[in-house]
């Protein structure tokens, strides 16, 4: 069974492959949202974006992007600078082992976010 590590809360767990993480985060009793956000989400379904996680190792061992995890991801700025990395626990399946960031901070220094839109030639 592949393993889960997360790294903030210092707990490694066990799940089936092909697990929906935020479903197996909850279970074990790790907070995936911020706090406001634990009751005002959109249960689930990936409209609201709150559930956001950073996959520290092992993304290829995670389900392909779902048009709506795509859709939501797009639209928020916070994911700037890590745009392979973030994920919606709730649309994202675990296929084997990876480590994972629970309510990743803001990326102020991403490569992407300072970047000049016409660099100097």
């Amino acid at each position: 069974m592949p393993k889960v590590k997360f790294i903030k809360e210092k707990v490694e767990i066990e799940v089936p492959t092909g697990a929906n993480l935020r479903q197996e985060a909850r279970k074990a009793g790790i907070q995936v949202y911020p706090p406001l956000n634990k009751y005002l989400n959109c249960m689930g379904y990936g409209h609201c974006g709150t559930c956001k996680v950073l996959i520290k190792k092992g993304m290829e061992h995670t389900g392909p992007k779902t048009f709506m995890e795509k859709l939501t991801l797009f639209r928020m700025f916070s994911t700037i600078g890590h745009e392979q990395e973030i994920r919606l626990s709730c649309q994202c399946t675990v296929n084997g082992d990876i480590e994972v960031e629970t309510q990743p901070a803001f990326n102020f220094s991403g490569e992407n976010f300072w970047q000049k839109p016409y660099p100097n030639k």
